[in-house]
């Protein structure tokens, strides 16, 4: 793990404003394909994006910039009739609640939630659905660096699960803000997940019972001692 960690590829389109600093382009999207994510503490997560149009490689944009689909596309049916225009995007601090815990980060996929009907609960008290990608996820793994943030902190670690919305968006939300829907497993009438924080640090090594320094014997008598 490290600052900066290489995504699986993933077509996505760029909203030109981004690439030009926001003094034109806004209103185009251009094609591209995602490289890798980076991580700096207390920031939006970075991500880095291939352009095969221009063959260059541009980086560090924020989740916002980012679609997986174009206006056009969600806004046509089945019979290629466009509906009304999609509402206005939904700004970076909804689609990505917490910025990043840590400097390291590192991608995972899921395979028993890998591309399963998802929403979150979005800041404007509105559900926003969509489908499970990828989570990214973060942790201290050097103990000569301080941990100056939550990360390692049981009830304020966060993950950052992926998600394509229908809007044509991609959002970055952590699991006590999302709900999967497995056909095979979810019942139609759902309960409301009323759980509590997890606190506690487990740890198995903490009983003053269960010592082994007394000896150096490698095999176990069976008799309830070791």
């Amino acid at each position: 793990m490290n600052f900066v960690c290489p995504l699986p590829p993933m077509k996505v389109l760029v909203r030109a404003e981004y690439l030009y600093d926001f003094e034109r382009g806004h209103g185009h999207l251009v094609e591209g394909v995602w490289c890798s994510v980076k991580a700096h503490r207390g920031e939006a997560f970075r991500f880095e994006t291939y352009l095969p149009g221009y063959g260059a490689l541009y980086d560090k944009l924020p989740i916002s910039a980012f679609r997986w689909r174009d206006y056009d596309a969600l806004r046509a049916d089945d019979a290629g009739v466009l509906r009304p225009a999609p509402e206005e995007d939904l700004p970076l601090d909804m689609l990505q609640i917490w910025d990043a815990l840590s400097y390291y980060v590192t991608v995972v996929e899921k395979p028993l939630i890998k591309g399963l009907r998802c929403e979150f609960y979005g800041k404007d008290k509105q559900l926003h659905p969509g489908e499970y990608v990828l989570t990214l996820d973060g942790c201290n793994p050097d103990p000569r660096i301080p941990d100056f943030t939550f990360v390692e902190t049981v009830d304020e670690h966060k993950s950052y699960n992926l998600l394509k919305l229908d809007n044509g968006q991609f959002g970055l939300q952590p699991n006590n803000r999302c709900r999967f829907f497995d056909p095979a497993l979810t019942p139609s009438e759902l309960k409301f997940p009323d759980f509590k924080v997890a606190t506690i640090k487990w740890t198995v090594e903490n009983k003053s019972k269960w010592r082994l320094g007394d000896t150096s014997d490698v095999t176990y008598d069976g008799r309830g001692e070791g």
